[in-house]
């Protein structure tokens, strides 16, 4: 049975789609099979792999408020070697034709994913930077969340609205929802501040904070213009360095709780 992670934190620029792209692909290249779910009707993710927007038919809109199943709407990438449902602009318009639906409307994700989770080791969902519907429909839906938090002033303030939608989420409809783990980004190790942070967090989350920090990196930032993942676009760079060890410590993680 694989695992379902939502990349997740209602604020932007902490680098969740960066995460979602780069954990995915890596995860693909130590050959698990995997599913990347852009949940955010920016589409960045869906970009930053390579998928052409103008080509793409059916989307994640399709796959939550029609009959589309996964199988109808993903697309097979070669490199990174994974399955994507691609986002469009129309998912903009998804949580107010969700409110419409009077039973179940959490659900919806979920009960498309339920169909295919065996078919794969890991589903990674790009949450949008918000907390409405969809993101509800992507806790619902997932065994975990890894919650990306940027190295910068009040980093901790910034989850409590994250953590209280968590919270909800279990209470009403995933009591199994966990925190899978937190993941320090654009760390500065010459920065104090960087340091700082990494000690608040820490404390606060404990074991749940990754060993692998991701840095600021230009390279990180050039690759989603390319359509290329971290991996394809520099190899050797520090940033594809750290999203390989955040991949090993995912599946490291995965492969003791299936024993």
């Amino acid at each position: 049975m694989g695992k379902i992670i939502a990349v997740a934190n209602q604020k932007g620029g902490v680098g969740k789609t960066t995460t979602s792209i780069n954990l995915s692909a890596g995860l693909a290249y130590l050959g698990q099979k995997v599913l990347l779910i852009d949940l955010d009707p920016q589409g960045n993710a869906s970009q930053g792999v390579g998928a052409n927007r103008m080509a793409i038919k059916e989307s994640t809109y399709d796959l939550i408020l029609t009959d589309k199943e996964v199988d109808d709407v993903k697309l097979s990438l070669s490199t990174p070697p994974m399955d994507l449902i691609p986002a469009t602009i129309e998912l903009a318009g998804a949580d107010l034709e969700m409110v419409e639906f009077k039973i179940g409307r959490e659900r919806l994700l979920k009960n498309k994913l339920s169909k295919v989770k065996d078919q794969y080791d890991f589903i990674i969902i790009d949450c949008p930077p918000s907390l409405g519907l969809l993101n509800t429909n992507a806790l619902t839906a997932a065994d975990s969340v890894i919650i990306p938090v940027q190295c910068e002033y009040y980093a901790l303030e910034g989850l409590t609205q994250l953590l209280s939608t968590i919270r909800l989420v279990q209470k009403l409809f995933n009591p199994d929802l966990k925190i899978e783990g937190v993941l320090l980004t654009m760390f500065d190790v010459r920065t104090r501040l960087s340091v700082e942070v990494q000690q608040e967090v820490r404390k606060y989350f404990k074991e749940r904070v990754y060993k692998s920090n991701i840095p600021r990196n230009i390279k990180l930032s050039e690759a989603p213009s390319r359509g290329n993942t971290i991996f394809e676009y520099d190899l050797k760079s520090e940033g594809a360095k750290a999203y390989a060890s955040l991949a090993k410590e995912v599946l490291a993680k995965y492969k003791k709780e299936s024993e």
